[in-house]
């Protein structure tokens, strides 16, 4: 039996456009911004609205996908673990942030080609994982 489960799972909104960066080692990291909204009606009968902003990072290939295929607005699922790290800052400050190591992005809202129920069902077909780089919107390798 497992000690402990770590998992996440997130649909929502790209609140900017992603950040493509590669490390000293030439590994792909892309950082992006995802809100999820919560609507709810109150006793009173008054709509009401929580919206709550997550850090997202994504490793290698599917790094570099988002940079080339994701856009701020776009609607996202995201599968991850919840990882908190810690650094100091330039002024010696203590600094604590907590983020999701993505290990699925799948697009969602439009454009991709399949169907917001197909995407969840199961990972996407390998030809799509092997599309080149130059793929049109039907064939973005998530």
């Amino acid at each position: 039996m497992a000690d402990g489960i770590n998992k996440a799972i997130l649909l929502g909104h790209l609140g900017q456009d992603p950040e493509l960066r590669y490390t000293s080692g030439g590994q792909a990291v892309c950082n992006l911004r995802l809100a999820t909204t919560d609507r709810w009606t109150g006793k009173d009968g008054q709509q009401n609205e929580r919206t709550e902003w997550h850090t997202v990072v994504v490793w290698g290939k599917d790094a570099e996908n988002c940079g080339k295929f994701l856009k701020k607005g776009r609607q996202i699922y995201i599968e991850g673990r919840i990882e908190t790290r810690s650094w100091d800052d330039r002024e010696g400050n203590k600094r604590k942030t907590t983020e999701i190591k993505a290990s699925r992005v799948l697009l969602l809202g439009g454009g991709g080609g399949r169907s917001r129920d197909d995407d969840m069902e199961g990972p996407p077909p390998q030809q799509d994982r092997d599309a080149p780089p130059d793929a049109g919107d039907d064939e973005i390798p998530f």
